[in-house]
């Protein structure tokens, strides 16, 4: 199937900012891509693109003064399958971990491995079974234990804070259940991209960019996600890290004020 992906984003600035993007497609899509993604801004100001630490494509710019609109679209192809189910799969020992996931087990800004969340995460998942039982365990805690609510969402919000106030949006739960899994020694990474209504109801709020994790197991990572708990068809990358500080898909260093958000995600005809 093909996916039309897209947003058209406005800010509002009272002096020139510097700003840091990242509103691509991540580049593990390259091969999927039907009609490449080009970031257009208006007005046009020069653009340094340049991939991070983690592989994500980014792009600097300077935003002027007033208003800077900000537009992408993209085709891609999917499968149309759910997320890939594996439940047989074995949780790896410490020492059989690659070196360059190791990362993905350590405390990061809203994931605090360090912390009572580990005493509660053997109390509440010990006794699984380790590998995917437990992971799912994990998601099936978190998405029973928050309310979602975009009124009380918060920026700064910690898998801890999550875990105590029992509200957020779909970047809480995933904090909560990364944290979870890391204090479990599971490595885990947040995803963040598009997720459109495929293959389920239509939603009541205006589409967002979405948030979802992949847990390390037997080998390879597999996609999670605490907020919907089912499996679902169509999520597209664009950026993945240790936790949403990571993957912030716009970063300004300076004042700036949001006036159009609109985002989409449509299967299309072939």
């Amino acid at each position: 199937m093909l996916i039309r992906v897209g947003f058209d984003i406005e800010f509002d600035s009272p002096e020139p900012a510097p700003m840091v993007l990242m509103l691509f497609l991540h580049p593990s899509r390259e091969l999927t891509t039907r009609r490449p993604d080009r970031l257009v801004i208006a007005p046009n100001v020069p653009a340094t693109e340049y991939y991070d630490l983690y592989g994500n494509r980014c792009a600097r710019i300077v935003a002027p003064a007033g208003r800077i609109s900000l537009r992408n679209e993209a085709v891609v192809e999917d499968c149309g399958l759910t997320d890939l189910q594996a439940p047989g799969s074995r949780q790896l020992q410490i020492q059989e971990l690659p070196n360059e996931v190791m990362l993905y087990l350590l405390a990061s800004r809203y994931c605090e491995v360090d912390s009572e969340l580990k005493d509660i995460a053997w109390s509440l998942f010990g006794n699984t079974a380790p590998g995917w039982p437990r992971v799912q365990a994990i998601c099936d805690f978190a998405h029973s234990h928050i309310r979602f609510n975009y009124m009380e969402a918060r920026a700064t919000r910690t898998a801890l804070e999550v875990y105590r106030e029992q509200v957020g949006v779909c970047r809480d739960y995933m904090h909560l259940a990364i944290t979870l899994c890391r204090c479990c020694n599971i490595p885990a990474r947040y995803c963040t991209g598009y997720l459109g209504d495929i293959g389920v109801p239509p939603g009541h709020d205006p589409m967002d960019f979405s948030a979802w994790f992949e847990a390390y197991l037997d080998g390879q990572w597999y996609t999670f996600d605490a907020r919907n708990n089912v499996p679902r068809i169509g999520r597209v990358l664009m950026a993945r890290g240790r936790d949403a500080a990571d993957v912030a898909l716009t970063t300004t260093f300076g004042k700036n004020t949001l006036h159009k958000f609109t985002v989409w995600a449509d299967p299309i005809q072939e």
